[in-house]
């Protein structure tokens, strides 16, 4: 008999933490078996209580009824537009919002997000990033963990309000500038191609050269002093993509 994979990961006895009170909540909604249990067990893993579910309508059922610091919802599910609607008319309060989306959905979804409160990431899902944009999204919920700021060095940035600092430093970042910056620095260390940046920072596939440009217009704002005043942060690797951080050897 098939188990609900929520049901596996709160029975599991060994291995994550006790639970505690102070734990963040997360609902996690998404028909994928597969992915609910990657979730369910990573997140508990990682000190979360979480609650999966596998329809929209009983994540919207189990929403209305319970407190939760942060939703993770599969934006693929056909119930998504009942959902739309309802977080439009939502209080002050409600918890943030993580869409797993695919790549041709990002054109429709990503321009209806709220910054600092709303993110996606994209699928196959990529567990690593799903904890980065998750600490993100409850930085404002639990102020005393600093781990959820984003930071590279001395680059700094502040999700809430959408700005980037470079030490001392604001940047003034358009948004699509800041997208790529934060896709840079969730992946801090990898090589981008110019395919992923661009799906990520417009949802949708541009020429070669809009990305260039975009990458040239970032790398002049913070790496200014590149090499004098301050350590090359965005690097090229030419007929692959972009990479932010490490050695450019």
């Amino acid at each position: 008999m098939p188990t609900r994979p929520a049901a596996a990961a709160s029975s599991a006895s060994s291995g994550p933490p006790e639970p505690t009170g102070d734990r963040p909540r997360i609902l996690a909604v998404t028909a994928d078996p597969g992915i609910t249990e990657l979730l369910a067990r990573t997140l508990e893993w990682s000190g979360y209580r979480v609650t999966a579910e596998r329809s929209g309508a009983d994540g919207m059922l189990r929403l209305s009824q319970n407190h939760f610091d942060l939703v993770i919802w599969d934006a693929t599910l056909p119930d998504l537009a009942a959902f739309a609607r309802g977080r439009r008319g939502a209080p002050a309060d409600r918890p943030p919002l993580l869409f797993l989306a695919e790549w041709d959905s990002l054109q429709r979804l990503a321009p209806e997000l709220h910054p600092g409160t709303e993110d996606y990431v994209t699928k196959p899902v990529r567990i690593a990033e799903v904890l980065a944009r998750t600490r993100v999204l409850l930085r404002d919920r639990t102020p005393e963990r600093d781990e959820g700021v984003p930071r590279y060095g001395d680059l700094v940035l502040d999700d809430a309000a959408c700005r980037a600092r470079r030490g001392d430093r604001a940047l003034g970042l358009t948004p699509a500038e800041y997208r790529l910056l934060r896709h840079l620095m969730a992946n801090a260390g990898r090589v981008l191609s110019k395919e992923q940046i661009s799906r990520h920072v417009w949802g949708e596939f541009r020429a070669q050269h809009s990305i260039e440009k975009l990458v040239g217009r970032l790398r002049h704002k913070v790496d200014p002093d590149a090499g004098r005043a301050e350590p090359v942060l965005i690097h090229t690797h030419r007929g692959f993509g972009y990479r932010l951080g490490g050695s450019d050897s």
